[in-house]
């Protein structure tokens, strides 16, 4: 059996409190699964820094130059979980056979990407982990998120219920994800799309063992939006049906008060043509707002823009040991040039 070259993708964002535990577990389960001969010595655990604020690059660099299964990935500045996920999928893959992505905070159980290899020895390119409940979630965040996969089901939209981004992708699968060349990348919705031979492993998920989300509501709020008007046009839809039935609604008031000035009595008064009005605009105001954010969604794409610059990548350069483990780091924790290294070892 040919041993696969792994990679585990994992997107930081000021995680400097939960990155030392996180490093030696992944570490461990990497090492296991090398011992059983399912993966490749090569395998590595890459770890993408996405513009911290803390210790959170200084850890990883320190640890890539103790541990030869680690590696890390700066970006110049934050762009998000998603777009620095992608990052460290497309760098990932020039080496790799197959990718794992996996959140810092391990509240997915890192126990099943033994399962996740396994899948993918029996030809599976894409392999989905998904929650088996939602338990450990408060009351409003459980009816809220199955809300929105409702939601997207009925917009037309193919997402895996109770899955994040915790999956298996193959080096064919993200070849093909990266030909997707959309600024409002949504994962969760592109990743079906590709339509490779596909499993899922259920989990429980856990409790956070350190430091905060980095998902509070408004962003998981934003995120879910995000995620609606990348895929469907529906809410569009939504409004102008709101408009016609408006319309027509309007046309029915209008013939019965035109009914009852003819051969009835009318009372005058200002109550429901204020109502009336504030009724229309705020309708309005919506249709416009939802039509503003289609247009600056197709504005984001016109532009073009990359949507992430890597500031360091010690994934695919050789990482140097001896003297330089005692030597100190910078104020961005980085402590010399890698394109001397690069030059030094040709």
């Amino acid at each position: 059996m040919i041993e696969p070259v792994l990679t585990i993708v994992v997107p930081c964002y000021n995680e400097e409190e939960v990155l030392p535990d996180t490093i030696e577990q992944l570490a461990g389960q990497l090492k296991e699964l090398i011992d059983d001969e399912l993966v490749s010595k090569q395998s590595k655990i890459l770890f993408v820094d996405d513009g911290s604020k803390d210790r959170t690059w200084e850890l990883i660099y320190k640890e890539g130059l103790r541990n030869d299964c680690v590696r890390g990935l700066k970006l110049s500045r934050n762009v998000g979980h998603q777009n620095a996920l992608l990052a460290g999928l497309f760098t990932a893959k020039e080496h790799s056979d197959c990718v794992i992505s996996i959140d810092a905070d391990l509240q997915d159980d890192i126990r099943v990407i033994r399962e996740f290899i396994v899948k993918f020895h029996q030809g599976f390119e894409i392999v989905y982990g998904v929650r088996k409940g939602r338990e450990t979630d408060t009351l409003f965040k459980r009816s809220t998120a199955q809300g929105f996969y409702k939601l997207m089901k009925k917009m037309g939209v193919d997402l895996v219920y109770n899955h994040a981004d915790f999956r298996l992708l193959s080096k064919r699968a993200v070849q093909e994800l990266e030909r997707f060349n959309e600024v409002n990348l949504f994962l969760r919705g592109i990743v079906p799309l590709l339509g490779f031979r596909s499993d899922v492993v259920y989990y429980d998920r856990l409790e956070r063992q350190a430091g905060e989300t980095k998902y509070p509501l408004k962003k998981m709020l934003g995120f879910a939006f995000d995620g609606i008007t990348s895929f469907s046009v529906s809410p569009i839809r939504f409004v102008l049906i709101i408009g016609l039935v408006s319309f027509f609604m309007s046309l029915v008031f209008g013939a019965y008060f035109l009914f009852l000035k003819f051969f009835g009595t009318t009372l005058t008064g200002w109550t429901s043509l204020i109502t009336s009005i504030w009724l229309i605009g705020g309708l309005q105001l919506i249709a416009i707002g939802l039509i503003g954010e289609y247009v600056g969604k197709i504005y984001k794409e016109t532009k073009n823009r990359p949507k992430y610059i890597v500031e360091i990548d010690s994934y695919s350069l050789p990482v140097p040991r001896h003297h330089l483990l005692n030597q100190p780091l910078d104020e961005g924790g980085f402590s010399f040039d890698f394109r001397q290294v690069s030059e030094s070892n040709k």
